[in-house]
């Protein structure tokens, strides 16, 4: 293991310290996220938790859970007490983008529902401000899906349909994802309510005021960062 993932894996064991017994937890996707899901696994098995039922974010993620003895339900009604998840960015008021992994819409849908929601991450993912060095994934209906890129455009000029090899990007849920570039100086919150009323367009990569504090590794070691 390299030392950014062992510490990506040290952010993930401080989030998961916050697992109490008997909680309903979202369980996020990708690489970070992926030793959150373990170290709840582990957790169960030795004792240390008990009664933990899980919420998973997409279907990688309810496999891994199941293959560590996590219990999975599909997402109710009924609100979840935490969600442990990865970024692609964090801003310094916790403002993230999410949804390089195409997960994006089945995170917010989970942890939007979450009375606490946590991000592990590595420092590599911290910026300034929100487009900085990531692009804004926003998923799009199949259908007529390059008109609503056209109308997309119209908002972000410069972005692209994401391939999977030779074919388009499928997400879990049988959309496409358009990923955008954000320019210096936007307004992130206008765009985020620009961009979820353009027809065709499902759920945006934009998680704005969600984050309640964020587990981040760096060769220093981990680092808890809150909105700010």
């Amino acid at each position: 293991m390299s030392n950014l993932e062992g510490l990506k894996k040290e952010a993930a064991v401080r989030a998961v310290a916050l697992v109490r017994s008997g909680d309903r937890v979202g369980l996020g996707t990708g690489s970070t996220a992926k030793y959150a899901i373990e170290e709840i696994g582990r957790r169960l098995q030795s004792g240390e938790l008990s009664g933990v039922v899980g919420v998973a974010t997409s279907e990688a993620s309810d496999v891994l859970a199941r293959q560590v003895g996590i219990p999975v339900e599909n997402l109710d009604p009924r609100p979840l007490d935490i969600a442990i998840d990865g970024a692609d960015e964090i801003a310094p008021n916790l403002d993230l983008i999410k949804g390089l992994g195409g997960a994006l819409l089945r995170e917010k849908l989970t942890e939007i529902q979450a009375r606490r929601f946590i991000v592990i991450a590595d420092h590599t993912k911290v910026v300034t401000r929100i487009g900085e060095k990531s692009a804004l994934p926003v998923e799009i209906a199949r259908f007529g899906f390059l008109s609503t890129i056209e109308r997309l455009r119209a908002i972000l000029p410069a972005g692209r349909l994401r391939q999977a090899g030779a074919q388009p990007y499928l997400t879990d849920n049988g959309n496409l994802i358009f990923d955008a570039q954000i320019p210096a100086g936007v307004d992130v919150a206008a765009l985020e309510r620009q961009l979820k009323g353009t027809l065709g367009v499902v759920e945006t990569g934009l998680f704005l005021g969600m984050a309640e504090r964020a587990f981040v590794a760096s060769p220093d070691g981990v680092t808890e960062l809150t909105p700010r």
